[in-house]
C-alpha cells in the first residue's frame, strides 16, 4: 500500500481550493478520505459539514449557476462516477476576482474535490451520466436558493457544448435564473 495525504492547492479566486483527499491504493482497489475536520483547518479551512447531498445527471444535463443567499453556504464538490466540467464563479462583489470563473474537468479519475467558499456560484455540465458529491457548511433553505444564468453574456463561461453533442437538459428554473446585472440590481434594491 502506498498512501497519498490530503494536499491542497490555492486558485486564482481567493478561497477556492483543489483538494487532492487522502488516498491508499493496492491491488485490491483505492480507499479515499475526502474529508478530515482537523486537516482541513490545518490547512486554514474551517469547514463544519451540515448536510451532504447527491445529485445524479444524465449526459447533457447543466445545473446552475447555483448558490445560497442570505445563510450561505461553503461547498466541497466532488465527482463520484461520470465526467462533469464543473465551473466555480466569484459572485462577491467586494472581491479582487468579481465575476471571474474557473472550470475543471472533475471525474473519478482526476481524484480531487473542490473547496468552494460563500459568495462563490456552481455549476456544472454532465458529459457523461454522473453523479456528483455536495458536503456544505449550512443546510439548505429554499427561501434563499439563487443563482445566476450559465449563458450570462458578462460572465462569458465557455461551456463544452460540443462535447454533448446537442443533447443539453436545463431545468425551467435555471432557464429563468436572473444574468449578473439583473441580480446585482435586486441586491441593490433590497440593501436600500
Amino acid at each position: 500500500m502506498n498512501p497519498k495525504p490530503f494536499s491542497f492547492e490555492r486558485l486564482e479566486i481567493d478561497g477556492v481550493y483543489r483538494i487532492f483527499p487522502f488516498l491508499a491504493e493496492d491491488p485490491r482497489g483505492v480507499f479515499i478520505k475526502d474529508y478530515s475536520d482537523s486537516i482541513f483547518k490545518s490547512n486554514g479551512l474551517d469547514l463544519e459539514l451540515k448536510e451532504v447531498f447527491y445529485s445524479q445527471s444524465k449526459k447533457g444535463v447543466l445545473r446552475g449557476i447555483h448558490f445560497q443567499r442570505v445563510i450561505e453556504q461553503d461547498k466541497l464538490v466532488r465527482c463520484l462516477s461520470g465526467l462533469v466540467y464543473d465551473v466555480v464563479v466569484d459572485l462577491r462583489p467586494a472581491s479582487p476576482t468579481f465575476g471571474k470563473w474557473l472550470s475543471f474537468f472533475l471525474s473519478p479519475k482526476c481524484r480531487y474535490e473542490l473547496f468552494i467558499p460563500k459568495g462563490c456560484g456552481h455549476g456544472f455540465l454532465a458529459i457523461k451520466k454522473s453523479i456528483m458529491s455536495y458536503k456544505c457548511s449550512e443546510a439548505f433553505y429554499i427561501e434563499y436558493d439563487d443563482g445566476i444564468r450559465y449563458d450570462d453574456p458578462t460572465l462569458g463561461i465557455k461551456w463544452p457544448f460540443e462535447r454533448i453533442k446537442g443533447d443539453l437538459i436545463i431545468s425551467e428554473k435555471d432557464q429563468n435564473l436572473p444574468s449578473l446585472k439583473e441580480f446585482l440590481n435586486q441586491i441593490i434594491r433590497v440593501e436600500r
